[in-house]
C-alpha cells in the first residue's frame, strides 16, 4: 500500500508539471477517475487503460459527444504514442488540454481533430465528410449532399477570402487549408474553432 501510494504521488508529482492546467490534487482526482473508470469498463481492477470503445463511452456519458468520426480522431489526438490505448498519462494531459487549453492549444488540438488522414490540410473532402456526419439530417426532396457541399465552399470561402491563402491541385481545384490558414481564420473569428464539428466539451 505505501509502495502505490510512493508510485501514485510521484505520478501526481509529474503530470503536476506536464498537465500544466490543473493543480496537483486535480491531478490526482482525474487519475482516480481513469482507474474507477477502467476497471468499471474492463471489469478487471489492474486495468492498464483505455481502448477506443472505452473511451468514446467516457466522451458520450461525461461529455454527451455522439459523432463517430469526431469521437474516433478524438481518441487519436489524446493516444500520442499511437499504440491504440489511452494511459493515464494521456489521460490526464488529454483533458489538460480538452477542458483547459489555452486558445492556441486548442486551435492545435482541433486542426489535428480535422485532420483526417494527418496530412497536415484539411481538405474538402475531409469538410465534407466532417460534416455531413455532425449536421442533423432532415427530410427534404433536395439532395442533402448539395447543401453540405454549399456549407463546406462557405467555411473554405470564409477561412481563406481575407487570406488568399488557398491550396489548389492543378487537376481538381480541390481546396485545402493549411494550419496556417486555419489558425488565422479562428484569431480573427474564434466562432471558427469548431466549424466542422463539435469536439471540445461546451461551457457546462
Amino acid at each position: 500500500a505505501a509502495m502505490r501510494r510512493r508510485k501514485l504521488q510521484q505520478l501526481v508529482d509529474s503530470l503536476g508539471r506536464s498537465a500544466k492546467h490543473f493543480n496537483k490534487s486535480e491531478v490526482e482526482c482525474l487519475i482516480k477517475v481513469f482507474n474507477t473508470l477502467v476497471a468499471e469498463f474492463s471489469n478487471r481492477s489492474a486495468a492498464v487503460g483505455f481502448d477506443r470503445n472505452m473511451f468514446r463511452d467516457a466522451l458520450h456519458s461525461a461529455f454527451g459527444m455522439t459523432d463517430d468520426v469526431l469521437m474516433d480522431r478524438v481518441f487519436r489526438t489524446f493516444d500520442r504514442d499511437n499504440d491504440s490505448c489511452i494511459s493515464v498519462v494521456e489521460w490526464v494531459e488529454g483533458l489538460s488540454v480538452f477542458l483547459r487549453g489555452t486558445l492556441e492549444e486548442r486551435i492545435k488540438y482541433c486542426f489535428e481533430v480535422y485532420d483526417l488522414n494527418g496530412d497536415g490540410y484539411i481538405s474538402r473532402e475531409e469538410m465534407f465528410q466532417m460534416l455531413k456526419n455532425s449536421l442533423l439530417k432532415q427530410p427534404s426532396e433536395e439532395d442533402p449532399d448539395e447543401g453540405i457541399k454549399d456549407l463546406v465552399d462557405i467555411a473554405l470561402k470564409k477561412m481563406a477570402s481575407t487570406y488568399s491563402l488557398w491550396y489548389f491541385s492543378d487537376y481538381d481545384h480541390d481546396g485545402k487549408l493549411s494550419f496556417t490558414d486555419f489558425e488565422k481564420a479562428v484569431r480573427d473569428e474564434n466562432l471558427l474553432l469548431e466549424a466542422f464539428g463539435p469536439c471540445l466539451p461546451d461551457i457546462k
